[in-house]
């Protein structure tokens, strides 16, 4: 089955009557069959060909997830026509190059982000029509429902059926599916061409790697625009006749995220897809759990924690000749772990982490209490998947081991592959590899060399056949004697290690030291100067806080708590400490939660430039005691 058309009219044949989408109506979840699943795609699909689609029309999808988002999609890729996935996340600026970008003609959109279009309609001759997942009270003229959509489609098949299976019938391996743009890390981003044959070789690929049961359930708490949420959900769940559930849509964002907890009660998925900063924010809420059965039960979770980490280290090398520490294990889990698993339904066996590097301080928590989150690695580019952790061969810290059926080679700056062990640039080639990116052949041209596609990430391969990502290739610090290293992880430890340190970001562009960026905790520091019984108030709170937060950057150096952890010439000689952090408004942040170096440093680059002067060595410096002093500030104005 080489088209999404073959793959869905396949499987909904194979598992007619399994439950592919299960969503929330009037209360509790019901369930969509993959045969009512085709019948309501060919009637979408029918209705987009009433309204006059044409094959390779782009058709943009900007929506929450839910049924009508995957009939959607599916429904314009049986036409032949190309979806163009969009971001809820992005402000109307953003969308408006998109959809003017791709040259989209339809657009399909729910009740939430209407309004966005509406500021932008005017700017867009080319977007002839609208089509509304939620009814309105009124209409404008390029304005039609879904549910229109849906009776022009059943008419169409009544009189013309056969017009719809010569189009579906016309779709070919090499047609794009999706244009998938970038998050944004540039002013223009790029439109990533994701063919029928991408997404089907990348599903085929990714179960080499696991088995997927029929009976296995997913929530899916990751925006259905993401290639990541396509191919390991959407798609692979598709090829195993196993089901997605979506989460019930809020009035807010807020009140969206607030469902996922009860959400995921309600649906005890098998497994669940997750992002770093959705795991950090499970890890809290469990770590708040257990704190408020107060002193004593934390105390135990504590130990529970550590007799697991010792025991399970990496998992491929787990102690299991420990037989105390197994027993010990069996009764944590009865008495803690599995009560910590309720709350996550009761029924989940893994997550795959992807999107960014998960913290391996991060997937030893979920290991030990039995939810183990294996990390995976992949980008838009190759659809997206390329290795994973699963549970019969993980190592965690690295990405896993490659699917099948896709080559991968590690090279150096000229290009020169390198052996086991040995960092470079993480190239691949296979079906999954994209077409390319939408009309910008310079940009293509650079990616994809003579078949393989260049990630831009830094990474090696062990001895047992792990890959291991570092982080981007072309951020890496370069020391003025030309040496090399991806600071992501450094920058990852000062914020998940420390409770004063939000975010961190490094600097050295071949320059005598690295320099860093902080943005503190305001919580963290304002909690730590009470500990020390100083007001924040107090003239001395701000260098104490200064100190506060150098004292956490020396826990890295010799001596320190952290010791060895990292190289010393690669931790900030010098530091800015910021009164505003990096997040999506001010453009410092993308949509999918990554910092934007270029713009970062772009925005701050006068402060990373006094940072290399001499004063700048004492964190105590003006500027730092200047933004310090705004931030205490700040916290103790929100307190009134």
């Amino acid at each position: 089955m080489k088209t999404l058309v073959e793959f869905l009219e396949g499987y909904a044949a194979q598992y007619n009557n399994n439950p592919y989408m299960w969503e929330k109506v009037k209360g509790k979840y019901q369930p969509t069959t993959y045969k009512k699943t085709l019948q309501q795609v060919r009637k979408f699909a029918a209705g987009l060909m009433s309204l006059g689609v044409e094959k390779e029309d782009r058709i943009a999808l900007l929506s929450e997830g839910r049924t009508e988002w995957v009939v959607s999609e599916l429904g314009i890729v049986y036409t032949g026509a190309i979806n163009v996935p969009l971001s809820i996340k992005l402000t109307p600026r953003e969308l408006r190059f998109r959809l003017k970008h791709s040259d989209t003609g339809i657009l399909i959109v729910s009740r939430h982000h209407r309004d966005k279009v509406m500021e932008i309609k005017k700017d867009l001759p080319g977007l002839k029509q609208i089509i509304l997942l939620d009814e309105p009270d009124s209409y404008q003229q390029d304005e039609i429902s879904f549910k229109k959509v849906m009776q022009l489609g059943k008419t169409y098949l009544e009189h013309h059926e056969e017009s719809l299976n010569e189009r579906k019938n016309s779709v070919r391996p090499d047609d794009i599916a999706n244009i998938s743009y970038t998050s944004g890390t540039t002013a223009d981003p790029k439109g990533i061409m994701l063919t029928h044959r991408n997404y089907t070789a990348n599903v085929e690929q990714a179960l080499t790697l696991m088995n997927i049961p029929p009976h296995f359930k997913t929530l899916l708490i990751l925006p259905l625009d993401h290639s990541f949420a396509h191919t390991a959900a959407m798609y692979s769940f598709m090829a195993s006749g196993a089901s997605i559930a979506m989460i019930e849509t809020g009035n807010t964002p807020l009140e969206t995220l607030r469902n996922i907890p009860k959400n995921i009660k309600e649906i005890q998925p098998n497994l669940l897809l997750s992002v770093p900063a959705l795991a950090k924010n499970f890890r809290k809420n469990i770590e708040s759990g257990i704190r408020e059965k107060g002193p004593k039960a934390e105390k135990l979770f504590n130990y529970a924690l550590n007799v697991a980490y010792k025991y399970n280290r990496e998992g491929i090398n787990k102690n299991s000749l420990d037989i105390l520490s197994r027993l010990q294990l069996k009764l944590f889990d009865k008495i803690l772990f599995s009560k910590i698993r309720e709350n996550f339904g009761g029924k989940l066996e893994f997550f795959i982490g992807g999107g960014a590097l998960l913290d391996i301080e991060l997937q030893r928590f979920f290991y030990a209490i039995g939810m183990p989150m294996y990390q995976g690695y992949g980008l838009s580019e190759a659809t997206p998947i390329i290795s994973s952790n699963v549970p019969d061969h993980h190592k965690l810290g690295s990405s896993g081991k490659l699917v099948k059926m896709m080559d991968l080679k590690i090279i150096d700056d000229n290009g020169n592959e390198l052996p086991p062990g040995k960092k470079g640039e993480i190239i691949i080639k296979g079906e999954n590899v994209m077409k390319g990116y939408w009309k910008n052949e310079e940009a293509t041209r650079d990616t994809i060399v003579d078949g393989w596609l260049h990630t831009g990430d830094l990474g090696y391969m062990d001895e047992d056949g792990f890959l291991y990502v570092l982080g981007r290739f072309k951020s890496l610090l370069i020391s003025n004697d030309g040496e090399k290293y991806s600071p992501e992880s450094i920058e990852e430890a000062l914020a998940d290690q420390s409770s004063v340190i939000e975010q961190a970001l490094l600097h050295n562009n071949q320059d005598p030291y690295t320099t860093g960026l902080i943005f503190p905790n305001r919580q963290g520091l304002v909690q730590r100067l009470k500990r020390k019984g100083i007001d924040p108030t107090d003239d001395k709170a701000v260098d104490e806080s200064l100190n506060i937060i150098q004292a956490e950057i020396d826990a890295y150096r010799k001596g320190g708590k952290y010791d060895g952890q990292f190289p010393e010439r690669w931790l900030p000689a010098s530091v800015g400490v910021l009164s505003e952090g990096f997040n999506e408004q001010n453009g410092l942040m993308n949509s999918t939660m990554k910092i934007v170096r270029g713009k970062i440093n772009e925005y701050h680059q006068e402060l990373m430039e006094y940072l290399y002067e001499p004063e700048a060595k004492s964190i105590t410096h003006s500027k730092n005691r200047e933004a310090v002093k705004k931030l205490l500030l700040e916290s103790e104005l929100s307190r009134v």
